[in-house]
């Protein structure tokens, strides 16, 4: 395991653990969801996206990586807790 994803599983655990049920609920919103489909869009073209539009992209691929991780460990702590 890299160090990068020990960081990013370390900081999954800690928001599952603060509040699940949260966790579970979030989504981005839906200026967020535009941005993202965007630049979604625009990676598909001919031009492609620009380095800080590859940036932006990335982060976001990111944030949802720990957000899933984040949910994965949140159903498990509640199932934890209900056992």
């Amino acid at each position: 395991m890299t160090t990068v994803s020990f960081v990013l599983e370390e900081l999954a655990e800690l928001l599952a653990k603060m509040d699940p049920e949260r966790v579970l609920s979030f989504r981005t919103s839906e200026k967020a969801q535009e941005r993202l489909e965007a630049l979604l869009e625009k990676n598909k073209t001919e031009e492609g996206l620009e380095e800080a539009e590859k940036d932006e992209l990335e982060q976001f691929m990111l944030v949802e990586h720990i957000v899933s991780m984040a949910k994965i460990r949140a159903l498990k702590n509640i199932a934890s807790l209900a056992a």
